[in-house]
């Protein structure tokens, strides 16, 4: 457990000599880096959200890859493609950005969903499969995709399928008054500028993280705790405001996510606390709301509030 909160320090430290006012969103970060999830950070332009995704890659000792998603964006772009070599006579693949540690998806929602769906068996089965053949990925392959709100001109929705393989989607708001603050003053006293992300010193290896990920098996959960996490999840496919809740897919990942909020706290062992908090990031984008609720102003994270609340807790 002091492993993963002094790896969490020490990637925090360097993420904010760029980043100010997004200390849960960081935290939310690492926890998902710790289970081997992926990400999906939302929010209008301007408010960092690619920074803190370049940011988060410059901390890891591994590759990183950016796919700027734009209409015209093709699936093999992504994946790679095979190339006749006429010198040899024969055929050779030419690996796409798809084959690294870090994937930043940037603005992931501007490209058509036949494009989107390239991301699919990466994402679930860390491997792609090209002309038959199937080629794997690095273990540590995470996507970390940005995205502006659906509501903005020339965005696609992402399909059902491929939000379920995303962990978390978190919400990036505009900053505090006090932190914008500061964010201006640092850029008025040049502390701060492209060139930041040069001095962000690598803190966390390969194995390190893998290591990590292995720990997290020592972390108890009662069955009660189980229990919960199936009364939480069941609960979403029975609310009269949703047309769809939540997969089995999501019950395990509220687990784990559950599990290394526990361990960032210096715990090994689960309390509903750590479940309560990580299901408004996990299943807000995997429940879909109908159209009164909508039309009323009920968003996803107002209905896991309320099942939240209607849902006893163990003791």
């Amino acid at each position: 457990m002091e492993k993963i909160q002094s790896t969490f320090h020490a990637i925090n430290n360097e993420i904010t000599k760029v980043v100010l006012g997004q200390e849960k969103i960081l935290e939310h970060i690492f926890i998902a880096i710790l289970v081997g999830g992926h990400l999906l950070l939302e929010g209008p332009p301007g408010v960092a959200k690619t920074l803190i995704a370049k940011s988060l890659a410059k901390t890891f000792q591994a590759t990183y890859k950016r796919v700027q998603f734009t209409p015209d964006l093709m699936p093999l772009d992504i994946t790679g493609t095979s190339i006749f070599n006429f010198q040899t006579q024969t055929f050779h693949f030419q690996p796409g950005p798809i084959f690294t540690d870090l994937l930043l998806a940037d603005e992931i929602n501007r490209t058509p969903p036949k494009t989107q769906a390239a991301l699919l068996e990466a994402m679930e089965e860390r491997q792609v499969s090209i002309d038959g053949v199937v080629k794997p990925l690095s273990p540590l392959f995470t996507t970390i995709a940005t995205q502006n709100p659906l509501e903005y001109e020339g965005t696609y929705p992402l399909p059902e399928a491929q939000l379920d393989r995303f962990l978390f989607k978190l919400i990036i708001t505009y900053p505090q008054g006090e932190d914008e603050l500061a964010i201006y003053q640092r850029y008025q006293d040049q502390m701060v500028n492209e060139a930041s992300l040069n001095k962000i010193i690598p803190q966390v290896s390969p194995e390190t993280v893998l290591d990590l990920r292995q720990a997290l098996a020592a972390i108890k959960a009662s069955d009660d705790l189980i229990r919960y996490v199936l009364q939480i999840i069941q609960a979403t496919r029975e609310h009269p405001l949703l047309l769809l809740g939540a997969s089995p897919r999501a019950g395990i990942s509220l687990l784990l996510a559950a599990k290394a909020r526990a361990a960032l706290n210096g715990r090994d062992y689960l309390i509903p606390d750590d479940i309560q908090e990580m299901a408004y990031p996990l299943l807000r984008h995997r429940l879909f709301l109908k159209p009164e609720a909508q039309v009323n102003g009920k968003d996803p994270d107002f209905i896991v509030n309320n099942i939240l609340i209607n849902i006893k807790v163990p003791r």
